[in-house]
């Protein structure tokens, strides 16, 4: 009998996963797209959400099956048709992943400095626009009394790193709405996790943190293996917010 727990582990995962409808936010790159490539390695139906078209085509054409929806999620007019698509063309959604994230403008400014509608901005991508989709996709599930939505969070929205401030406020916002949307839901068998994925190699970071040492960062792919680990144990006895 094979009793390597890396095996173990990933028949597991694939057992979780196995024709589970997922969607992604962000999902054509960083975080997202690592997360879509490896859940449709374990066998999940995958849809991402994106605004590049040219991202998402080349996502689609590397991933055949792979459903792609051109949608920016700051847009409360494009929340409830990006839902009515998904549930016409993925079906019932098992698991959200809110991954999308903004900085907004870069280099990264004092909170004094920043102008009220980039900080805005910043909370309508990261905070309003979870909170939209959610609404607008779990109906179905907790119709069905199961289901999971994944929040991406940051050390950010605990730590107060100067210059960071919007997207701090934003992060630290969506810890708690994971935590209320928990206390609230739960019972009825959808559950909401806010998981920290730690600083990675990706355009955004390097955005934020241009002289930033790669060696010191995680792979995305490292990143989104512990994610999907995470959520195919995650009950009610684990903690709502997590580093990963």
């Amino acid at each position: 009998m094979n009793t390597n727990p890396s095996i173990q582990n990933q028949a597991s995962q694939a057992r979780f996963y196995q024709a589970k409808k997922v969607l992604i936010t962000g999902g054509s790159s960083g975080l997202g797209q690592q997360l879509a490539r490896q859940l449709r390695e374990l066998g999940a139906e995958v849809a991402i959400v994106a605004r590049g078209p040219a991202a998402l085509a080349q996502m689609k054409q590397a991933n055949p099956g792979l459903l792609t929806f051109q949608a920016d999620i700051s847009d409360k007019n494009q929340i409830y048709r990006l839902a009515a698509a998904v549930h016409s063309q993925l079906g019932e959604l098992d698991i959200l992943f809110n991954v999308a994230s903004s900085l907004g403008p870069t280099p990264l400014r004092l909170l004094m400095d920043t102008d009220c509608e980039d900080f805005e901005q910043v909370l309508q991508t990261n905070l309003m626009g979870p909170f939209r989709l959610t609404k607008a996709l779990i109906p179905s599930m907790l119709l069905r009394q199961q289901g999971q939505v994944v929040n991406i969070s940051s050390d950010a929205a605990i730590s107060a790193y100067p210059g960071w401030g919007a997207y701090s406020v934003s992060k630290a916002a969506l810890d708690h709405l994971s935590r209320i949307f928990e206390a609230e839901l739960s019972a009825q068998g959808v559950h909401f996790y806010s998981l920290d994925p730690g600083d990675m190699q990706t355009t955004m970071h390097f955005a934020a943190v241009p002289d930033a040492d790669p060696a010191d960062l995680k792979d995305p792919a490292d990143s989104a293996q512990a994610i999907l680990n995470y959520v195919s144990q995650a009950d009610s006895t684990l903690p709502v917010r997590s580093r990963i």
